[in-house]
């Protein structure tokens, strides 16, 4: 999976993984005040304002602060995390976990608060007989 990382004080772009992968499937572009990255580890850390764009899953994500382990296939969001999908789901949390090979979600609320989702639910349409007299 190839990562765009920019910078918010320049734009500087770090792969951190190499492949020849389409244009279409995987590049994250993470803005943020500060980036580091650790090519022993895999680990890219963003701190500061940042804004995550996942365009093949339709996904814009802000927090405080993200991680993302190459390794693992995971993306840990956390501080004020907000996450809106192009279909108009949505998710607020303190704290998020993303696994992105299972497409799962972990949310957890701040101290005393809560998470908050907003689903949009569309019946399943091939799923359904049509009504005949």
């Amino acid at each position: 999976m190839t990562i765009s990382l920019v910078a918010a004080a320049g734009a500087q772009e770090l792969p951190v993984s190499e492949g020849s992968a389409p244009a279409d499937d995987g590049l994250i572009t993470i803005e943020s005040d500060s980036q580091s990255a650790d090519n022993v580890t895999g680990v890219v850390t963003a701190i500061g304002n940042v804004r995550i764009v996942y365009p093949t899953r339709g996904m814009v994500a802000t927090s405080r602060q993200a991680q993302y382990f190459s390794r693992e296939g995971r993306l840990v969001l956390s501080g004020d995390v907000d996450v809106v999908e192009g279909d108009g789901n949505s998710i607020r949390a303190e704290r998020l976990t993303y696994d992105l090979n299972d497409e799962r979600a972990f949310a957890m609320p701040s101290q005393g608060g809560q998470v908050r989702s907003t689903m949009i639910i569309r019946p399943n349409n091939s799923a359904r007989t049509p009504l005949t007299p």
